[in-house]
This record gives structure tokens, C-alpha cells and sequence, in this order.
């Protein structure tokens, strides 16, 4: 291979990494839906936002995953199981939180980490197993492990638990309170779920 054309596909590498790096630059990124189900024609789902300000059109997948939001307790929470924490930092360095919900065995592993997250100002989202639970003077003391490194959570007596369940698209009614992780924008302005959490009797899912 002569130096001209080592040249030339050097050159169309960088151009197809370049293009491609473009392509996800121009990727939107997912949007949080938190609300009540206004309407579902089947196709397009509208809800309307916690803080009534805003409308959303959303076109459920064909297959998306529909999951019931239920309450649960601190005691279906044990060694190793996975869950999910909404937390405020605390100047020790741990987390106090505010929800916890408990995943199910087929979902071990989804968002697993530690991050910023937007249910309230300054609170976290801690996706990772639990290690090891203690008694502290005013709750749970629980230490989460993930890839990356492992948060203490202090489970209070306020802290909301719930867990998932089975759902379907038929509890897509009119008053139906939902949450949705990470919603696809559009060209034409509709959001794409491929995932849709559902609250039961009346309860809206707290994350």
C-alpha cells in the first residue's frame, strides 16, 4: 500500500469518525415526562405536566414496557437487592433519601451509577446493589455498591418506597399519573417511550 492511499483512507476514517460524532451531537437528549395521562388514542398519548405548564404528545413503541408503580417497604429491601435512590447530599458525603424504588430481579442493573437528577434541586439518582443495611439513631443506614464506587443512604421515616409490577397499555387512562425515564424527541415535535411507569391507586410514582 503506497503513501498516497495510506493517506486517502486515513483520511476517510477521520471523516467517517468525524460524521459520525456529528450525528450524535445532533441526537436530542431524552426528556423526563413527569404528569397525568390526559388522553390515549392508541397511538398518542397525552399528558399533562406535574406543574400543569406543559403538554406532552408521546407515541408509546410497539413494544413498550409498561410497569405498575406500587407502594412497598423498608423490609422489602435486602441484602443485594438492586434499587434505585433519589437523594439530597448531606455534608458527611451520604445521601438522604428521598424515594427509593426497588427493582425487580429482570431489571438488576438498569442505570447502574450515581448521577445528577432533576426531581428537585440538587438531588441525585443512585442506581446500585445494596451491600449492607444498619440500624442508625433516626433510620436505615444502607450502603449501595455500583461499578464505580458505593454511596451510604440514609432511609428516613419520610422516604417514599415503592417497587415495580407488571403492567399493560390499557391502564393508559384519562387520570393515570406516569413517569417516564428518558423519552426520544422527534422531528415532528412528538416524544418516542419505549418505557412507561404507570402509578397505582392513585399513587404517583415518586422519582
Amino acid at each position: 500500500m503506497n503513501h498516497m492511499t495510506r493517506r486517502a483512507l486515513g483520511l476517510a476514517g477521520l471523516a467517517l469518525l468525524l460524521a459520525t460524532a456529528a450525528s450524535y451531537a445532533q441526537q436530542p437528549p431524552p426528556v423526563r415526562v413527569r404528569g397525568t395521562v390526559e388522553a390515549f388514542d392508541g397511538t398518542v398519548l397525552t399528558v399533562k405536566s406535574r406543574d400543569g405548564q406543559t403538554t406532552y404528545k408521546i407515541k408509546p413503541t410497539a413494544n413498550v414496557a409498561v410497569r405498575g408503580i406500587v407502594k412497598a417497604s423498608l423490609s422489602d429491601i435486602k441484602p443485594n437487592s438492586f434499587i434505585g435512590v433519589t437523594g439530597m447530599p448531606q455534608a458527611d458525603g451520604s445521601q438522604k433519601a428521598v424515594e427509593i424504588h426497588i427493582f425487580p430481579e429482570p431489571m438488576r442493573g438498569t442505570g447502574e451509577g450515581h448521577r445528577p437528577w432533576d426531581l428537585m434541586p440538587n438531588s441525585t439518582m443512585t442506581n446500585a446493589t445494596v451491600e449492607q443495611m444498619v440500624k442508625g439513631v433516626s433510620g436505615e443506614e444502607i450502603t449501595l455498591k455500583y461499578k464505580d464506587g458505593e454511596k451510604k443512604i440514609h432511609v428516613t421515616p419520610e422516604t417514599v418506597i415503592v417497587t415495580y409490577v407488571p403492567g399493560s397499555k390499557d391502564e393508559l387512562k384519562p387520570g393515570a399519573k406516569i413517569f417516564i425515564a428518558a423519552a426520544q424527541k422527534k422531528d415532528d415535535g412528538t416524544l418516542e417511550a419505549a418505557a412507561i411507569s404507570i402509578g397505582r391507586d392513585g399513587l404517583a410514582p415518586p422519582m
